[in-house]
């Protein structure tokens, strides 16, 4: 075998003299064949041989060297005290349990870690399979993609035909049905621009359409005019016929005929919990729907920024999403048909009395009812009235139930209140049964009423409590 570092140069080696490691033991790198190796400082200064697995942990040499192996520089591993049968293997693998003073024993080559050859083998067959793998992996992306790193062979199921036909009572027939009706109005005026919501009316008009819609939508506007947009796109010019800021409801004529128009339902028959559709245009946002259920019933509302234009409305309430742009829009029910005319939301409290920023589930609808016999007046006459009792109301009034004014002239000498008894001074505690607390309250609740209709009032007057019947006149 050559000797892989060349011939060693002349002088003593680490140890000589001393009969090997000193202790009676060969010097196991004295291999047969090899000449002696100089010190040199890449040793331990000591007598002691660098730790390794090959090695004793107290660095000292093996008690024999049985020579390297065939083929081989390497040295066989020390004794290994815990196989399970020391004495199995060929002649020679194990020698006897340590004795002495050598706690390791003789050196086994039984023991010897794999040669470098089973090593080679091992780590050519991962190599050849990591190769095959990687060859197989990019023949299968070039089957798949091209350059761009894209797969123009893959291709998704096709989703089966579907349907745009809809239930006639579900939020999609609804919406299909009405929106054809609902308009968008774009108003310019002398406070500057605004827009909102209407629908169409089942009146007859000559070359064109009653579209109804909130005063407030409408307000400042008569004399600038009105653009109605349609869901198709198409606009056309309108012209405001009626208002009413009371009822906070006006009526424009629209040059566009053959119209659909929507029906009006009957607001008495709602009840709390039905299930309703807002459509409109909310932040102008045309043709959005909304869902929700009634909330509530017969909610007075006082709505405006000045007496002159306060609207009182016994309101249906509703969580549906209503926006600012929604106002004159319909409230439907699940008939398709209309049981209110959206026209107020509620503000959250230390909004500091600006306009409230969106829905917060607190919308409120005049009712169908209303909503049908104003816009009927307002086509007819170009106003609408307003039926009263003349009597003027305590606003101060902290107690129960709503005081009248204790001051002379408080009712009107002639009006219906006076013709009925009521007096300055008496507290109205309900109107046909229903509790009122505070004025608003029985304003809006004999503003939805007719005129000539006849009411009852719970009337306490020094202790006691009397009913007394009301015929409602029309105001002016």
């Amino acid at each position: 075998m050559s000797e892989p570092y060349g011939p060693a140069p002349d002088g003593p080696r680490r140890g000589e003299g001393r009969g090997g490691d000193g202790q009676g033991r060969p010097d196991p790198w004295a291999a047969p064949g090899h000449e002696t190796w100089p010190a040199d400082d890449r040793w331990p200064a000591d007598d002691r041989w660098p730790a390794d697995d090959r090695w004793p942990a107290d660095g000292r040499r093996l008690a024999e060297d049985p020579g390297p192996h065939a083929g081989h520089d390497a040295f066989p591993p020390p004794y290994d005290p815990y196989r399970a049968d020391p004495d199995a293997g060929p002649p020679g693998a194990f020698g006897p349990p340590p004795t002495g003073d050598d706690p390791y024993g003789p050196v086994s080559p039984a023991r010897s870690r794999r040669s470098p050859a089973r090593w080679i083998a091992a780590g050519s067959l991962v190599l050849v399979l990591g190769v095959a793998g990687g060859f197989a992996g990019g023949l299968l992306q070039d089957e798949l993609s091209d350059a761009d790193g894209t797969y123009p062979g893959v291709s998704l199921p096709v989703p089966s035909a579907g349907s745009t036909e809809r239930p006639a009572g579900s939020v999609a027939g609804i919406a299909a049905t009405a929106l054809p009706s609902v308009v968008a109005l774009q108003v310019q005026g002398e406070q500057g621009a605004g827009t909102g919501s209407g629908f169409v009316l089942d009146a007859p008009a000559d070359g064109g359409s009653f579209v109804l819609t909130n005063n407030h939508v409408v307000a400042g506007a008569a004399a600038d005019g009105v653009v109605v947009v349609f869901q198709d796109g198409e606009q056309a010019p309108g012209r405001v016929v009626g208002a009413d800021a009371s009822y906070d409801l006006a009526v424009v004529l629209v040059e566009r005929s053959g119209l659909r128009p929507l029906p009006f339902g009957d607001s008495a028959s709602v009840v709390v919990g039905d299930p309703v559709v807002a459509v409109g245009a909310p932040l102008g946002l045309q043709g959005t729907v909304t869902e929700g259920i009634v909330s509530a019933l017969n909610r007075p509302v006082t709505a405006g920024r000045s007496q002159d234009d306060t609207s009182y409305i016994q309101a249906i309430q509703t969580d549906a999403a209503i926006n600012p742009g929604n106002s004159g829009g319909p409230l439907l029910n699940a008939a398709g048909e209309v049981i209110g005319v959206n026209s107020a939301i509620a503000a959250l409290p230390g909004a500091g009395g600006q306009a409230p920023t969106g829905s917060i589930g607190l919308g409120f609808s005049i009712p169908s009812e209303q909503a049908r016999r104003t816009a009927e007046q307002l086509i007819q006459t170009g106003s609408a009235v307003h039926p009263v009792i003349q009597v003027s109301l305590d606003g101060t009034y902290r107690g129960q139930g709503v005081r009248i004014l204790d001051a002379p002239g408080a009712v009107v000498a002639g009006g219906p209140g006076d013709r009925a008894g009521l007096q300055p001074g008496d507290v109205v505690l309900a109107i046909d049964g229903r509790p009122v607390t505070a004025p608003a309250e029985l304003i809006v609740d004999i503003r939805a009423r007719e005129p000539g209709e006849t009411v009852t009032l719970s009337v306490r007057r020094g202790g006691q409590t009397v009913e007394v019947p009301v015929t409602l006149e029309a105001d002016g």
